[in-house]
């Protein structure tokens, strides 16, 4: 029974509606990191100083994450849900929402786009390093990772939030202004990636892997916990609301 649900699951996972959901994320994904690190660069280019050390750049690099992912989410919500990160991904099968093969599919998508910008950015600017994430010299990776899944599990939740209820027209511009402010606040500590694939990309195309586990570890779990949280608490209380017009005791 076991094996027969296991293959019935993958066939789910590669109909031509999944292959889309797949080109989507891949497209989607491309332009986030393209953005987001090509935003990066510029700033280095223009003040010859790092995002997390100058005030104006870590504005912009802020900025840049907001608009690009609002317009990402918002290109492939209708094909793929609009994840554009495998944490997204990975508290929407924690929920149940896609099943484990199609979220494997979904990673090995992000993670090409992701490393294919940072390897465009490479090689059309030539000269540049492309810039990875790193923790700040007085933080410890468990800090930087309990950081990092702070984030994600509020990101996550305005991911949740987006999908459903009056309000989820502008699901996408909550997820980008989130993503802003949560980078304003994280920066100068931990880079405020919230997303695996961002921080792999480039630490692939860069050949530096240091304190890589922490954009994993921390963001998969406050992930996890948004995507808990969500399905077992916020959503069954709305179901209530909804049903009744009244919250349940």
């Amino acid at each position: 029974m076991a094996p027969a649900s296991i293959t019935s699951r993958f066939k789910q996972s590669v109909t031509p509606d999944a292959l889309r959901a797949y080109l989507a994320e891949f497209i989607s994904t491309f332009f986030y990191v393209f953005a987001v690190v090509g935003s990066a660069m510029a700033s280095r280019k223009l003040t010859s100083d790092s995002a997390t050390s100058d005030p104006s750049s870590l504005v912009l690099v802020a900025i840049a994450n907001a608009f690009a992912l609002s317009s990402t989410v918002y290109m492939a919500a209708n094909v793929s849900g609009g994840h554009v990160n495998p944490a997204v991904t990975f508290g929407m099968a924690v929920g149940g929402h896609i099943n484990v093969s199609t979220a494997l599919f979904y990673w090995v998508s992000q993670m090409l786009a992701s490393v294919m910008a940072c390897l465009l950015l490479k090689v059309a600017t030539v000269s540049q390093d492309v810039p990875i994430y790193t923790i700040a010299s007085e933080m410890t990776g468990f800090g930087a990772s309990m950081v990092e899944g702070v984030l994600s599990f509020g990101l996550v939740n305005v991911v949740y939030a987006g999908r459903s209820g009056p309000l989820r027209g502008i699901g996408p511009v909550a997820i980008g202004l989130m993503a802003g402010a949560m980078t304003l606040a994280a920066g100068p500590f931990s880079g405020g990636s919230m997303n695996p694939a961002l921080a792999f990309g480039s630490a692939v195309v860069a050949g530096r892997f240091k304190n890589q586990a922490v954009y994993w570890v921390g963001p998969l779990i406050g992930a996890a916990v948004a995507g808990l949280v969500n399905d077992n608490v916020v959503l069954l209380v709305q179901a209530s609301v909804d049903s009744d017009g009244t919250t349940a005791v």
